[in-house]
């Protein structure tokens, strides 16, 4: 989980929420932000350096509309942002759902970032087609140039005509098919991307990214699955039929599942959301989607990759029809009409100049054929990551290609419904179908910072936070982190120009022995008191380092409790007394951590040595952490053979401790302490059992 000591925190307004939409502005050095009836703009250094806001809230006559229709004034009945695209040099262009009457507007940005320039145009424009009305409502967008805003969203107030718009400009909006639950079937789309087809920018696609119902007859056995689809940037619709309708339009299924017996898959059909890692190559990007199970029983979380090699392969693929006596959904085996529907009219594939000019029966084919029947499979088969048996799931990611010393990686930072985010790295072994995944933390990629927003606020933190790893070279080596380096005195931030001499590591392997001469175990010394419990900790640094103790008395389980944290030993005797090993064992490599010299304090002992008794007085009860019950206690602890100690007074309440200490005096009288089931606990630089 995320640690806060290097998160810079932007808490939001009391009268605002919902801080979703982001657009990175490089030219200008600023992060734009849109939430409820605000736009905010941060200095991508610092959130909480020179920010700026713009209130833009809905009208009180549009929400007293939505009041009387039905809706929450409170959580609804706003202005929520979903549209925030760059416009020109100078302008951005922005939406909101504007208490379910749709508003969009120009924001004046300046065409430097020197101008200052932050302002809302005075002039609105229907945001119908662009922005959701329900701002619960998924929707996406993709503005091009100055006339083309892409959107995938609800066109009505009941929320039931969803539909695939191109909007702006003098030319007629473009739409879907409008009720036939072959092209859309009750969607919620998740993303909207341009990737170019070849090196004539005619071919130019827009590929879609959503979630939908099956259609009826669809022997998929889920309600909900992943889909992607394709439109040709330059469709202008019809020219008999589908006028002012997409004839480029079609779809396939996203899979996203992990192969089990007999051919019973594992699938995870709920897409969250997709991030395109560029290449080289601007016509191959690899593509990263999050998806999560749509059962209630099963709950968990993957990420797929896939490559655009085989999503057009399917595209190329044989059509769905529906044909039998069943009427089910086969491959289609007639005919293909020429140009094949789906293809873009340039003079690369055809020499058509318009979509106008397509003949007949490929746009009735097109109307009656939008989806494709083979789906698209992920890299290797499966998902590179699965999260199952935990309490979140999997909402967001997006990916940062790293530079280390052994090579490339691309490092996986994952959000999720918990409001922490996976730092994870994806390791090659021998290929793409042989993957090992690094979970390195669990905690908009720029300036080597991630951007985190929520409904209470906005976040900000460093993508390298490599003091968590420890003070030795082993542990910053085994934590196959990319953006660090053990640099011969701590783990610091792996610049690909250092000196190689000078600095550790080893993402693929993860082997110190290699790259480290200072392994060294450390000694201590702890005392314990007979027949109470003792808490010996030791907790490594990975988050995937298993711990091993060699214990004093290795057949004697049943007195020992094993823990993430450390070891528990329930009763202690004087047979416990010697040397405890503990060690961390991670990727076939075993690192001693720790050496514990256990001594035991015979009761008679204590009693007549009153310097060295520590007793806790309850006071009220509470739960700590871990699910012990505990208490506000008062700790005495003896500081000398005069009797005189301090007393330190300490609310525990499970994850926060309050303590104040005073001075005083008084003898330690041990003879009435009743020991009953204790439980030892750390508090400050104390430690003792409860009594």
């Amino acid at each position: 989980m995320l640690e806060s000591s290097n998160l810079i925190t932007f808490n939001g307004l009391a009268n605002s929420s919902s801080y979703d939409s982001f657009l990175l502005d490089e030219e200008r050095g600023r992060l734009l932000v849109g939430a409820e009836d605000h736009i905010f703009s941060f200095d991508l250094v610092n959130i909480n350096r020179d920010n700026k806001q713009i209130a833009w809230p809905a009208t009180p006559s549009k929400r007293d509309e939505c009041k009387w229709a039905g809706k929450d004034l409170g959580k609804e009945c706003s202005n929520f942002i979903r549209v925030l695209q760059p416009y020109n040099q100078t302008h951005l262009y922005i939406c909101g759902t504007g208490a379910f009457h749709p508003i969009c507007a120009y924001l004046e940005m300046g065409k430097k970032a020197e101008d200052n320039i932050f302002r809302l145009a005075s002039q609105f424009e229907n945001g119908r087609g662009k922005s959701p009305y329900d701002p619960k409502m998924l929707s996406a967008s993709l503005l091009l140039g100055e006339f083309d805003l892409y959107s995938g969203t609800s066109a009505d107030f009941m929320g039931r005509d969803f539909a695939i718009f191109r909007t702006l400009g003098d030319h007629h909006p473009i739409r879907t098919e409008q009720h036939d639950s072959r092209w859309l079937n009750d969607p919620r789309f998740v993303g909207i991307h341009l990737i170019p087809e070849s090196d004539n920018p005619e071919d130019d696609k827009i590929f879609l990214f959503f979630k939908e119902n099956a259609m009826d007859g669809e022997h998929t056995g889920k309600a909900t699955i992943a889909r992607i689809g394709q439109l040709c940037k330059n469709d202008m619709g019809g020219h008999r039929s589908l006028v002012n309708k997409w004839t480029t339009f079609l779809k396939a299924r996203l899979i996203c599942a992990v192969p089990g017996v007999n051919g019973i898959d594992t699938h995870f059909d709920e897409l969250q959301d997709v991030f395109l890692m560029s290449s080289k190559d601007p016509k191959n990007p690899v593509i990263y989607a999050v998806f999560t199970t749509s059962s209630n029983i099963f709950k968990g979380s993957a990420v797929c990759m896939y490559n655009m090699a085989d999503i057009r392969r399917v595209f190329l693929g044989p059509y769905a029809h529906r044909d039998g006596p069943n009427y089910q959904w086969v491959p289609f085996q007639g005919r293909v009409p020429y140009p094949r529907p789906g293809t873009c009219p340039s003079k690369t594939f055809g020499g058509f100049d318009s979509t106008k000019d397509l003949p007949d029966d490929v746009i009735t084919f097109a109307r009656g054929h939008p989806a494709m029947y083979n789906p698209v499979h992920p890299i290797g088969g499966r998902p590179i990551m699965v999260r199952t048996d935990v309490d979140y799931q999997f909402t967001q990611l997006v990916v940062d290609k790293v530079e280390a010393e052994d090579g490339q990686y691309d490092v996986m930072f994952i959000g999720t419904d918990k409001g922490t985010v996976l730092k994870v790295v994806t390791i090659p072994r021998e290929s793409w179908h042989d993957l090992e995944e690094v979970v390195l933390e669990e905690m908009t990629v720029f300036r080597q910072q991630l951007y985190l927003g929520s409904a209470l606020g906005v976040s900000q933190m460093s993508l390298h936070r490599c003091e968590v790893y420890g003070k030795a070279c082993a542990e910053c080596c085994l934590a196959r982190d990319p953006y660090c380096a053990w640099d011969g005195a701590e783990c610091s931030r792996y610049f690909p120009t250092a000196k190689r001499r000078t600095r550790r590591q080893d993402i693929r392997n993860g082997d110190p022995l290699s790259q480290c001469s200072d392994l060294h175990v450390e000694d201590r010394s702890v005392f314990g008191v007979e027949n109470s419990s003792m808490f010996l900790e030791c907790s490594p640094k990975s988050q995937r380092a298993l711990i091993y103790w060699q214990l004093q008395k290795p057949n004697d389980e049943r007195k020992v409790l094993r823990t993430d944290q450390g070891l528990l030993i329930r009763s202690l005797t004087q047979f416990d007394t010697g040397v405890y090993h503990c060690q961390a064992v991670e990727h076939g490599f075993i690192q001693p951590l720790l050496r514990l010299n256990l001594q035991v304090i015979p009761t008679q002992r204590l009693e007549e040595n009153r310097t060295s008794h520590v007793v806790f007085q309850f006071k009220t009860s509470s739960t700590l952490t871990g699910g012990h019950r505990g208490a506000a206690v008062r700790l005495d602890v003896c500081t000398d053979g005069t009797g005189r100690f301090r007393r330190t007074e300490a609310l525990l309440d499970g994850e926060n401790l309050k303590k104040q200490q005073k001075n005083t005096a008084k003898s330690c009288n041990c003879a009435k302490v009743l020991h009953h089931n204790p439980l030892q606990l750390r508090l400050g630089k104390h430690r003792a059992c409860c009594c």
